[in-house]
């Protein structure tokens, strides 16, 4: 429960750490060293072949690694705890920050936060280039040279929708239910799936198994984040109706088999229209976003993050009461 609260506190007081301390971007380092050696060549049947076997291997290895340090320092800091380093004063606390600063490195409360907020700001200001400016660099990967200002609040409003699941509902999942090689197991996928998993002819067959890979260790996540963002938001309204109206119905518009999930419940809560053009339509029956719709999703957010990190805490502290299997 400490780990969790502490790890919070540190994102939320302090946001990222400087790239050269930053786990993920170690993560990063290591799959884009594996990416310049692949095999095969992407115009030919044979050399997709390749590229693909080259994907699961970067896949398999990178989470094998990644799973092997959280193993490491979680089990060598239950050790410290059980032994004699234990009984010297304040050693606990050693032991806690430092899985808490493993923790800290996979989701990123504050930096999304501040993410939308910029985003809303420039349009507040009416300042539509740099807007855009602000959604490409830190929400969307998507062109956004022509967007309007309401396709500009679409777009932030689905990235935040859809971040709240894979950036830290899902991190927090994974940590209760895996502990640290879970949540850094899950944070490799993720970054595998952001700088492999696009369609395009160079990376269609070497991004395919982190894609894969990403998607089924989501599929609980997205939903669980669904359901909370409509209890955040106080199931009783008459929003909550719309929600999960439009959950149902359009959940799977979308080519990811996940990011409709929270997304379509944003649509539903905030009652706008969430359309990216020529791909889904989100509560089609609503009126196209505005600036303060941003606004209305960042509370819904934040709302969405500290009811994550109370039940994941209650779920630890629960978990540490159940009664361990002994074996005779």
């Amino acid at each position: 429960m400490f780990v969790i609260l502490i790890a919070v506190l540190l994102d939320v007081r302090w946001g990222e750490p400087p790239n050269r301390f930053h786990p993920v971007v170690w993560m990063g380092s290591l799959i884009a060293w594996a990416k310049k050696r692949c095999p095969g060549d992407s115009t030919d049947r044979h050399g997709n072949k390749l590229r693909f076997l080259w994907g699961i291997a970067i896949v398999v290895v990178g989470s094998c690694l990644v799973g092997l340090v959280g193993w490491i320092i979680q089990v060598g800091s239950s050790r410290m705890i059980a032994g004699e380093f234990f009984q010297k004063p304040f050693a606990w606390v050693i032991v806690v920050l430092v899985q808490a600063l493993v923790l800290k490195s996979c989701f990123g409360i504050s930096a999304l936060y501040r993410a939308g907020q910029s985003v809303f700001e420039a349009l507040s200001q009416e300042d539509i280039p740099r807007a855009r400016t602000q959604l490409a660099y830190h929400l969307v990967s998507r062109d956004v040279e022509h967007l309007s200002a309401s396709q500009i609040s679409a777009a932030a409003i689905e990235s935040v929708a859809e971040n709240t699941s894979d950036s830290i509902v899902a991190p927090l999942f994974f940590y209760v239910t895996a502990g640290l090689p879970g949540v850094l197991i899950y944070r490799f996928a993720n970054t595998c799936d952001a700088m492999l998993g696009y369609r395009t002819t160079e990376l269609e067959w070497l991004g395919k198994p982190a894609a894969r890979f990403d998607d089924l260790l989501n599929l609980i996540p997205a939903r669980i984040t669904a359901v909370l963002m409509i209890v955040a938001n106080n199931p009783f309204r008459r929003e909550a109706s719309s929600a999960l109206k439009t959950w149902l119905r359009d959940a799977r518009a979308t080519a990811s088999p996940n990011a409709g999930h929270p997304m379509s419940v944003a649509a539903g809560l905030l009652q706008v229209c969430l359309e990216k053009r020529n791909h889904y339509r989100l509560g089609w029956e609503f009126p196209p976003p505005t600036r303060a719709d941003i606004s209305q999703m960042l509370v819904l957010f934040r709302r969405t993050v500290w009811l994550a990190v109370i039940l994941a805490s209650a779920s630890c502290q629960i978990a540490m009461f159940l009664p361990s299997r002994s074996t005779t």
